[in-house]
This record gives C-alpha cells, structure tokens and sequence, in this order.
C-alpha cells in the first residue's frame, strides 16, 4: 500500500491507548492523561514507558525514544513507514467504534471497574466481516472449515468494542484472535471433540487444529478425537482424558516449552507420540500450511470438510 492512501497524519490520530490495548498491553498506572506501562521492548518490573493521551505521543525512558504511534509501529513491528501505515489502516477495520484520539475530557482519567478490566463477550454470529475473512485467508484457513468451528465474536475491553475470530472451550469460553489480539474470554478450558475414536490428537491452539484438518482432508486418515489445549499449562490437567486413550497424537508447538513438553509426555507413557516432525522446522502446523505449497481447496475437497466435524 501506497503511503498516500493513507495519510499519516489521519495514521497519528489514531488513540495509541487502544493501540496498545489491541496488542494486549495495559497500563500499570495512570496519572491525568500520563498512561504508564512495562515496556513492549523490553522485559521489565516496573513501568517505564508513557503514553500521554492528550497528546497522543509516548515516551520510553528505557530507550530514550519517545514519538507518534507511526514512530512506535515502526519500533515495535521492525518496519518501514508504508508498512506501519498499512498496518494502522487495517487495524482501524478492527474497532466497532472509531479509535481515533479525540481531546480528552477536562477532570479525572477514567477509572475502570474490575469488570471493564476483563474481555466481555457480547455478540456471536457467523463469520462474516470482511477483515476476519481476510485474516483467515493470510492464514489459509478456508471459510467453510472455520466456520464449523469458529464464530465471529463481538467484545468489550477498557470500554471499547472489538471483535475476533473466536473457537470456543468446553467450558463456555472463546480463544480470541484477530491480527492484533490475542486472548481469552473466561471461563478458560480446553475443547474435546469426541468422534468416538480409540485414539486422540492433541495441540496447542485452533489454529494448528484447523490447520491439521487443512492439511489432511483428503488423505483418508483413521478417525480420532481432538482435544485443543487452548494452553499449554492444561496438558497436566488433561492426562487423565488423553491416557483414556489407546494413542495419544502430540502436535505441539516446537518451541522450548513445547518440546519440553513434549519430552516429558514421552517419558510418561508409550502411548505418546511425537508428530511434530511433520512441520519440520516450523513452529507450529499454521506456519507449516501458510509456508508450504499446498493446493488451495477446490469444491471437492470443500465437500470433504462436512466430514470432519460429528453430526
């Protein structure tokens, strides 16, 4: 995208409050309209870097570095001005509500209660948005599979409303994701899907699952049952399901944590068994599918997908 077809100065209006915010960044503190946070840089105690809402300008004193929201994309994203712009474009489709920086009421920054402080769920329909469409084509996600599993869910947070792709646990909550968010709504749980099979697949996100049922839809594999962490810190939890099995599929995510994981399950029980290999050197079975060369569907293996999912 051209620099001009989306003006930087219309870019530098945009809130960087709720920029950080999308990115999963809150402050720490807030004195007036100095917003105070750990910094997106670097790891850290104690918050030292300061968005001044009213003047919609940061400053981190860790760095020295301080500027536009245009001056921290370029920053946090390690890209070029044109890129940073496009990205701010694209994220603007992300808000129910205009995110651009207004002058600040006269008195008190707003004090949020603990409630306005958690992801709210407030709608759930079917995928429709252009931008969620987009986003699951970049992950080459087709539509029909997405949404068997997947709705398109409206939330609060902070007083704003966003909206995600969102794959929902068994215990009533959803995995949240857009290209700048990445979270939770509570309860947080695992999904189990249950086809009735003597053996189990697992992984870490809905993303590798999906990215499992891409991969293989035409390749005639045994029928096994599905169980998507959502967390990794829910593999110890989830033995007791996983063990009810006869072979246990691990798609874990090759990095330390999942490989150590991953090791560790080996050690457990034979029933174990490591399939990362598959995706080689890739982090995860999404990065495997977006970097490979598989053959987009066509309408027969999009007929295939109605056999993935019971009933």
């Amino acid at each position: 995208m051209a620099t001009n077809d989306f003006p930087i100065a219309e870019a530098k209006r945009i809130d960087m409050v709720d920029y950080l915010a999308s990115l999963g960044y809150q402050p720490r503190k807030i004195r007036g309209q100095d917003y105070w946070y750990l910094s997106p840089f670097r790891e850290e105690h104690t918050a030292s870097f300061k968005v001044n809402r009213k003047l919609n300008l940061f400053y981190d004193f860790g760095i020295g570095q301080g500027g536009s929201i245009v001056d921290f994309g370029m920053l946090f994203h390690h890209c070029t001005i044109p890129q940073i712009l496009e990205k701010l474009q694209s994220f603007l489709s992300f808000h129910r509500h205009q995110v651009i920086s207004q002058p600040p009421p006269v008195g008190p920054a707003p004090d949020f209660s603990s409630e306005e402080k958690k992801i709210r769920v407030i709608g759930d329909a079917p995928i429709t948005s252009p931008a969620l469409l987009h986003y699951l084509e970049v992950r080459r996600i087709p539509l029909q599979l997405s949404q068997q599993f997947c709705r398109e869910i409206s939330y609060s947070l902070y007083g704003k409303d966003y909206y995600a792709i969102g794959f929902k646990n068994d215990a009533g909550g959803y995995e949240l994701r857009n290209p700048y968010f990445k979270g939770s709504s509570s309860p947080k749980a695992t999904t189990f899907i249950d086809n009735g099979a003597s053996e189990v697949s697992v992984y870490e996100g809905f993303f590798s699952f999906l990215s499992f049922l891409m991969i293989y839809q035409e390749k005639n594999l045994p029928v096994t049952n599905y169980l998507v962490l959502n967390s990794l810190s829910f593999f110890k939890k989830s033995r007791g399901l996983m063990e009810r099995h006869q072979a246990i599929h691990l798609y874990l995510d090759r990095d330390k944590a999942g490989i150590d994981q991953t090791h560790q399950a080996l050690a457990l029980d034979r029933k174990y068994q490591d399939c990362s290999h598959i995706y080689g050197s890739y982090k995860d079975l999404n990065q495997f599918l977006v970097h490979s060369n598989l053959v987009q569907t066509t309408k027969h293996s999009q007929n295939n997908l109605k056999k993935l999912r019971p009933g």
